[in-house]
C-alpha cells in the first residue's frame, strides 16, 4: 500500500522503548501504525508565541511524527474555544452547554488552514490520508483547496447527532458540508452514520446512489460504520499477570472481602458520573442488605480543568460522592472511593478483572472502549458483569451486558443489584458472548477494514452498513 498519513489533534509520541499512551486515541492507532508505518502529524501539546513557533520531526523505528506548536491564539480559539465548547457538547446532544463565538470558529478554520500547508510540505501524490475526529472536520477541502487529490478518508471517534441538533449549531452550513470532500466518513454506529447521511441529504441536497454513497459535486463520498475494538487476547493476558501485582492486590487486600463495583471515566459532563453516583446511593438505600459489603471505585483523571464547566462539574462529583459517603459510611466502610488521578494500563486490567461489576454509563459516548475492555480482562471461569449505558456505541455489540438507561437512577440501582447477585451460570453465559464479539471485531480489524474501505475502487460496497464493517453482535 502506498504511505499512510494519519493526521489527529494531538499525536502519541511514543518513549524511545516504543511504548505509547495507555488510553485515548493512541490504543487504536498503535496496531495501525505497525503494519503501515509512516507519518503521524498533529499538534506538539506545545503552545507558544507565534514568532516561536516550531515544527519538528521525530523518528522512531519506521514511524515518522510531524509535530506542529500553536499559538496561544490559535489554541484559546481552535482548541479550547471551538472544538471544546461548541462542538464537543453539541456532538453530544448538549446544545444547552455550547457557547458560540465567531471568533472561535474562524479560528478553527485557521489552525485547520495550518495544518493542510504543513502537510503539503511533506506529502506525497500517492499518500493515503486518514483524519480523525471532530476537531479537523475541514483539514480535508483545505487540503483539496491546495491542489491535493490523494484518497482521504474522516473517522468520527464521537457521537454525530440527527440533522435537527446538528443544525443548532451557528454556520453549521459553513462547517458540516466540507466534510463532503472527504472520500470515507466512517463512525462509530449505525445511527451516527444515519445521523451524518441524513444531513448530507435534507441540508446539502446531495444526490445519493444508495444510503451511504453520495455525490459531492464531481466526488463521491462513502460513509462507512467501523466500530473500534480493542486487543482482547492480549488484554485477557496482561489482566491474568496484572492482578497478582503489588498495586491490585494492596487494593484488593484493602476491601476487607467486600465486592467492587468499578468505574473509570475521564472527568467530563458525557460520562454521567454524577447521576451514575445517584444510582448507587439508589442502590443502597432500597437494597439494605448490600450496605457494609460493597466498595464502588470510581477512577476519574481530570480533564480540561482551565474550562468553568468542567470545574463546576468537578465540585459537583466530589460533594455528591461526599453526601453519600457521610450518609451511608461507617468508621470501617466508605461506600464510594472517589479517585482524581490517572492509573497505567496495567494497573486498570488488574482492577478491571478484580471488580464483579463495571459500570459504563454515559450520557452519550461514541464507543466507549472501558466497557470492551472490562469484559476483555475478566476470568471467563468467574467473570464479572458489565452494566452498559444505551447511549454508549459499544451498546450496539455488547447487548449481552445489562443495558439500562444512565437517566433513570432507580433502573440502575435496580442492574447494580441484579449483576451483584447474579449466577455465576449466567454471568459465564453473557461474558461468552460478549468475548465472541470482541473477539470477531478487535482494533486490528477496525484499522484494516477502514484502510481497505478508502483504498478500494468505487462499485465495491456492502449492502448491509454502506463500505464499512458491521461486526458480529
Amino acid at each position: 500500500m502506498a504511505r499512510l498519513v494519519l493526521v489527529s489533534n494531538r499525536v502519541a509520541l511514543p518513549n524511545r522503548d516504543g511504548e505509547g499512551q495507555a488510553g485515548g486515541l493512541a490504543v487504536a492507532i498503535r496496531p495501525v501504525l505497525k503494519r503501515h508505518p509512516g507519518i503521524w502529524f498533529g499538534w506538539s501539546g506545545r503552545v507558544a508565541a507565534r514568532s516561536d513557533l516550531t515544527i519538528q520531526t521525530i523518528r522512531r523505528g519506521d514511524q515518522s511524527y510531524v509535530l506542529t506548536d500553536l499559538a496561544e491564539e490559535d489554541y484559546r480559539e481552535y482548541y479550547n474555544g471551538y472544538a471544546n465548547r461548541v462542538l464537543w457538547p453539541i456532538l453530544h446532544y448538549r446544545l444547552d452547554l455550547a457557547e458560540f463565538s465567531r471568533r472561535d470558529l474562524s479560528g478553527y478554520m485557521r489552525v485547520n488552514r495550518h495544518f493542510a500547508a504543513e502537510l503539503h510540505k511533506v506529502l506525497q501524490p500517492d499518500d493515503v490520508i486518514w483524519v480523525h475526529d471532530y476537531h479537523l472536520v475541514p483539514l480535508a477541502q483545505a487540503l483539496r483547496d491546495g491542489g491535493h487529490r490523494n484518497k482521504i478518508g474522516f473517522f468520527q471517534h464521537i457521537p454525530f447527532p440527527p440533522p435537527e441538533i446538528l443544525t443548532a449549531l451557528p454556520n453549521h452550513e459553513q462547517l458540516i458540508p466540507t466534510m463532503g470532500h472527504y472520500d470515507l466518513v466512517g463512525f462509530q454506529t449505525e445511527i451516527d452514520a444515519t445521523n451524518f447521511a441524513r444531513y448530507l441529504r435534507n441540508e446539502c441536497r446531495m444526490s445519493s446512489r444508495d444510503p451511504y454513497t453520495f455525490q459531492a459535486g464531481d466526488r463521491t463520498v462513502r460513509i462507512g460504520v467501523f466500530p473500534v475494538g480493542v486487543e482482547t487476547a492480549a488484554l485477557s493476558r496482561l489482566a491474568r499477570r496484572s492482578v497478582q501485582s503489588p498495586f491490585v492486590r494492596d487494593v484488593v487486600e484493602s476491601l476487607a472481602g467486600r465486592v467492587m463495583i468499578i468505574g473509570v471515566d475521564r472527568l467530563d459532563y458525557s460520562k454521567g458520573i454524577a447521576l451514575r453516583m445517584e444510582a448507587f446511593d439508589r442502590f443502597l438505600s432500597t437494597y439494605l442488605d448490600w450496605r457494609g459489603k460493597v466498595t464502588y471505585l470510581q477512577i476519574t483523571p481530570k480533564s480540561r480543568s482551565e474550562i468553568p464547566e468542567y470545574a463546576e462539574m468537578e465540585c459537583h462529583i466530589g460533594e455528591t460522592a461526599g453526601r453519600i459517603n457521610g450518609r451511608y459510611g461507617e468508621a470501617s466502610w466508605t461506600p464510594i472511593r472517589y479517585v482524581n488521578r490517572a492509573y497505567s494500563r496495567s494497573a486498570l486490567v488488574g482492577l478491571y478483572r478484580s471488580a464483579r461489576v463495571a459500570l459504563v454509563t454515559p450520557l452519550r459516548d461514541g464507543m466507549n472502549l472501558v466497557a470492551k475492555e472490562y469484559v476483555a480482562a475478566q476470568d471467563p471461569e468467574d467473570p464479572g458483569v458489565l452494566i452498559l449505558s444505551r447511549f454508549a456505541g459499544a451498546a450496539a455489540e455488547c447487548r449481552a451486558a445489562l443495558l439500562v438507561n444512565p437517566y433513570d437512577a432507580e433502573s440502575v440501582g435496580t442492574a447494580i443489584a441484579q449483576a451483584l447477585s447474579m449466577p455465576l451460570n449466567e454471568r459465564r453465559a453473557r461474558h461468552d458472548a460478549l468475548v465472541q464479539v470482541l473477539t470477531a471485531n478487535d482494533v486490528k480489524s477496525w484499522g484494516e477494514h477502514f484502510i481497505l474501505a478508502l483504498t478500494r475502487p468505487l462499485g465495491f460496497s456492502n449492502a448491509s452498513s454502506g463500505v464499512g464493517h458491521r461486526s458480529a453482535s
